[in-house]
């Protein structure tokens, strides 16, 4: 039975698997982006999410609980400097991770892992990207053409008026 056994494992034992999750998190926390296989990525959001909730408020108890996690001054001092000031209106959801398709060697899924308001292009494209909603081709194209049909049906009641 497999109850409670709901996190990927990684095909590792524990101390390795944390090993593995706390390099992954300072490496995230220190570039912004790391590319992995999409099976580390959603085990790394899972381990990094919290870690970095606790950077919304700078206390003694959070820096060294996060500290204990991590054991590496620099990110956690990077994490309670930039990105805390980034997150600090976000209700969650720190991550992103974008699919990029299979690696050649053993066909393994890989992605992006990034910090969200880190992405400047995604963030350019959110707020000039306007609403447009499906229109098909049809009613487009009379628009254009009706000034042009309008003037003609004028022109023929101003021939019929003069002809008359």
């Amino acid at each position: 039975m497999r109850h409670n056994k709901k996190f990927n494992h990684l095909s590792r034992k524990k101390a390795h698997r944390d090993a593995l999750l706390a390099n992954m998190t300072i490496a995230l926390i220190q570039r912004k982006r790391i590319f992995t296989t999409l099976a580390k990525a959603k085990a790394l959001r899972v381990y990094a999410e919290p870690l970095i909730n606790r950077a919304k408020e700078d206390s003694m108890a959070n820096r060294r609980l996060v500290f204990s996690y991590l054991q590496n001054k620099e990110a956690v001092t990077e994490l309670f400097r930039e990105i805390s000031q980034k997150i600090a209106d976000r209700p969650g959801g720190y991550t992103r991770i974008l699919k990029t398709g299979n690696r050649l060697g053993d066909n393994a899924k890989t992605c992006f892992i990034e910090l969200v308001d880190y992405n400047e292009n995604m963030l350019k494209t959110n707020e000039v990207k306007k609403s447009r909603t499906r229109r098909s081709r049809r009613s487009s194209a009379p628009k254009a053409e009706q000034p042009a049909v309008e003037v003609e049906v004028k022109a023929t009641e101003e021939v019929k008026e003069s002809a008359e």
